[in-house]
């Protein structure tokens, strides 16, 4: 790379710090440091809800996807669209109404006020530690861009630098520094990718001839996945749009129910169609690239696919460029392990500490965080595979939490125990079986075998522990 290209990403992650220290001054409460005051806007919230799932991980894991699969693993973001839009419609209004009452700042004291205590601890338990996962394979998928871009830099020393500079900005900023860097981080990308990456990629590879030429036919179907895969990516994403802490944190900060379902309206779109087809196509063309010899494996020319794309882009874009559009992939980290960061850190001040009311809120806030981002970094020094890491965090929070959302939002009467137990036995069952490796039949994830359990074991309270029922209360 160019001196040009590393001053460029240099002023971008300056810039990046300079927001979160802005914000620090900013903040003066738990409202403010958790969910902005609750005074954000859609446009805002739903950047930064896109920026949050797509990030790093489906931005490199995406272009991971195209090169061993091609256009059928847009699918993996069509299920986002479905999720976003559905909860939206389905939990979005209940959610709003009882946030507008409660004052909630976490996505626990939602369901402490349908259930009870110790459900919303074990929820926070959950939450905290399937966010704990995630923001590794963020700061994962950034250390992997870097030490693709700069050869000098080992993916140990690229850990640390990515690890350091999140964890900074977040841990300082709050929600406020979270939610505008993502804005800008989200056009930056999108225009970068859009606007230069494709372009210029596909010029550089050859063109139309060469794609037909060296891809098989199966690269450009949109049914060359299997219906296993198809439900495996529904059943681990959609659900997350009920659960997730980082977007109960922005249904709280929207104020309202219109504004946060026009956010949400906004992120299902730029999820599907624009960035699956961009991050997918990008990776196409890394593989196309790989097998003409344009970029290189290296020593052992085993080319793992997620640094396919980062190597590519080293490789073509030319000078000034290469530092505009690689500063875009890492933003698109940046705004998703900053959410994260975000949201372990308040499910373990309000939910497991109970701390966020305390006179020194903002600094134990800021602790907080930061000890949460080095145990993240921990974590990704060990785990190699960003989407498996960032999927199974998903599937860990999915199956032990969906079920009493689920409940929640459809059924009048409802069971504490169920919920409890549900969670417990869902989110355990799923652990166990990715801790083991154990090869499922049918070839399901294991997180469908949680949720199952998780099902299974509400009923069983629901149905026979009548004592326990709540009814649904109006608000």
């Amino acid at each position: 790379m160019h001196w040009i290209d590393y001053v460029i990403f240099a002023v971008y992650l300056i810039f990046m710090l300079g927001i979160g220290f802005y914000f620090m001054r900013k903040n003066k409460s738990a409202d403010d440091y958790f969910v902005g005051g609750r005074k954000m806007g859609s446009f805002h919230i739903g950047l930064s809800v896109v920026a949050t799932d797509v990030g790093g991980g489906f931005s490199i894991g995406l272009g991971g996807l195209g090169f061993i699969m091609g256009l059928s693993g847009t699918w993996l973001l069509f299920t986002g669209l479905i999720g976003a839009w559905l909860s939206a419609v389905l939990l979005i209004p209940k959610v709003s109404e009882l946030a507008k009452i409660h004052n909630f700042l976490s996505f626990p004291q939602f369901l402490k006020q349908l259930y009870n205590w110790k459900v919303a601890l074990i929820a926070g338990i959950i939450s905290a530690i399937g966010y704990l996962g995630f923001t590794s394979s963020q700061i994962l998928a950034g250390a992997k861009l870097a030490s693709a871009t700069f050869p000098n830099i080992s993916l140990e020393t690229a850990l640390i630098l990515m690890g350091i500079i999140a964890v900074v900005y977040t841990s300082v900023g709050g929600i406020k520094a979270v939610i505008y860097t993502d804005t800008f981080q989200w056009i930056l990308l999108m225009g970068g990718l859009i606007f230069v990456g494709i372009p210029v990629c596909y010029f550089g590879i050859g063109g139309y001839d060469i794609l037909k030429e060296t891809l098989p036919a199966s690269f450009f179907s949109l049914s060359a996945v299997s219906w296993q895969q198809i439900v495996n990516w529904f059943i681990t994403i959609v659900p997350i749009w009920f659960i997730g802490m980082t977007l109960y944190q922005r249904i709280y900060a929207a104020g309202d129910k219109k504004t946060a379902q026009r956010a949400w309206f906004i992120a299902g779109l730029f999820e599907y169609p624009v960035m699956a087809f961009t991050g997918v196509i990008l990776g196409l063309f890394a593989k196309v690239a790989f097998e003409n010899g344009i970029i290189h494996a290296g020593a052992n020319e085993i080319l793992d696919p997620e640094m396919g794309l980062p190597i590519l882009l080293r490789t073509i874009l030319p000078v000034g460029l290469t530092g505009i559009v690689l500063s875009a992939y890492f933003s698109a980290i940046m705004s998703t392990a900053d959410s994260c960061l975000m949201a372990a850190s308040g499910n373990i001040i309000t939910d497991l500490l109970n701390r966020h009311n305390s006179a020194k809120i903002m600094s134990l806030s800021q602790i907080t965080t930061l000890a949460i981002g080095t145990i993240a970094l921990f974590i990704a020094w060990k785990v190699p595979n960003v989407l498996e890491l960032m999927l199974h965090s998903y599937s860990f929070m999915v199956s032990g939490l969906f079920i009493p959302v689920l409940v929640a939002i459809f059924i009048k009467n409802r069971s504490t125990k169920g919920a409890f137990w549900s969670m417990i036995t869902g989110g355990g069952i799923t652990l166990a079986l990715i801790i083991s490796q154990i090869e499922l039949p049918f070839g399901l994830d294991a997180n469908i075998y949680g949720i199952t359990f998780a099902i299974l074991t509400y009923l069983f309270f629901h149905l026979f522990d009548k004592r326990d029922a709540i009814p649904q209360v109006s608000h």
